[in-house]
């Protein structure tokens, strides 16, 4: 069985949330479209929001747990801070609805104003007070990186929560090239994880919150593991410029683990060459169409790995992860 740690969710209706901002256009009881003002965001169905159907699938693929996770667009962090906070309220809240029915199969993850640390603070305390394990961030606030004080704030205080973050890429560049095929999906998003990770070394974010801290980047790190080598040639070379860490980046890798959102074994076998079998755990993107079905394929069908290396992957890293919370 298998812990699957990145899945999303949508709430099959929320209040009036202000102009401009996401709302629900039903088309039936199985199928909706999220709006954002007037423009059509994504097509869902009610595996978004129906704990039975979710459970079913999970079944099916033999997932054990799953952590269910914010879908990104309804972060807010664009919106003033006391708005955006009664937004991660609102669909906080409607999180531990959907996953009541789970019986602690399904794990959520809340949402907070990073825009605002004291307001991002008190949200995670009161969301984990009410029954959520963990958190989901954007990997960027407007122009503000993960390095930002601000977010850095934050992060120390999910880390003397003993809170886990779970970091996802979100509101990508826009260009006529990148809204080509889907570009920035393809594209931005593994773009944008991977200068969050960067963020968080070259940031000097890692020497700054302690190893307690729990963090873990959706779509294998985007593609950190196959470029470390340039970003460690380029520490060394141009420390004049980027030297802002106390460390090289390699120093860092046991300090972040990343889902195994990556589709192809040879992908994957780059992630555990780098990184460490122990730094990677199984995420599936469910229920949305870029993501993996059955969840963890990539991994059962990755004939490289060793058992323990498996059950790292599959169940251990990932409990390890939640500190067991919720996790069988």
């Amino acid at each position: 069985m298998t812990i699957d740690v990145h899945s999303h969710y949508v709430p099959n209706g929320w209040p009036d949330l202000g102009e401009g901002r996401p709302w629900l256009r039903a088309a039936s009881e199985r199928e909706a479209m999220i709006m954002v003002g007037s423009r059509e965001f994504r097509r869902i169905r009610s595996d978004c929001w129906d704990a039975e159907v979710r459970l079913a699938d999970m079944d099916a693929d033999g997932v054990e747990c799953q952590v269910v996770s914010p879908t990104p667009v309804f972060f807010s962090y664009d919106a003033a801070a006391g708005q955006a906070e009664k937004v991660s309220r609102i669909f906080n809240d409607l999180a531990l609805e959907i996953c009541e029915p789970g019986e602690g199969r399904l794990i959520p993850f809340c949402q907070v104003p990073l825009q605002d640390p004291d307001a991002a603070c008190r949200e995670l305390e009161r969301a984990v007070a009410a029954g959520h394990r963990g958190v989901e961030i954007g990997n960027h606030v407007g122009d503000r990186d993960l390095d930002d004080a601000g977010i850095v704030t934050f992060l120390q205080h999910a880390a003397a929560l003993g809170i886990p973050v779970f970091v996802h890429p979100w509101d990508m560049a826009e260009s006529p090239r990148l809204d080509r095929w889907m570009a920035r999906w393809l594209a931005g998003m593994p773009s944008e994880t991977h200068l969050s990770i960067i963020a968080m070394i070259l940031g000097g974010v890692f020497d700054r919150v302690p190893e307690s801290l729990r963090i873990c980047f959706a779509h294998g790190g985007g593609s950190f593991a196959f470029w470390l080598g340039r970003f460690e040639n380029a520490w060394h070379q141009r420390y004049d410029i980027i030297g802002t860490s106390a460390q090289p980046p390699s120093q860092y890798l046991g300090r972040f683990s990343v889902d195994s959102v990556v589709f192809d074994p040879a992908a994957l076998r780059t992630l555990v060459d780098v990184l460490g079998a122990d730094q990677v755990m199984v995420g599936s993107d469910y229920p949305y169409p870029l993501g993996e079905r059955p969840a963890g394929q990539v991994v059962k069908d990755a004939d490289f790995l060793t058992e323990q290396q498996l059950e790292q992957i599959c169940q251990g890293n990932a409990r390890r992860f939640l500190d067991d919370t919720g996790a069988g």
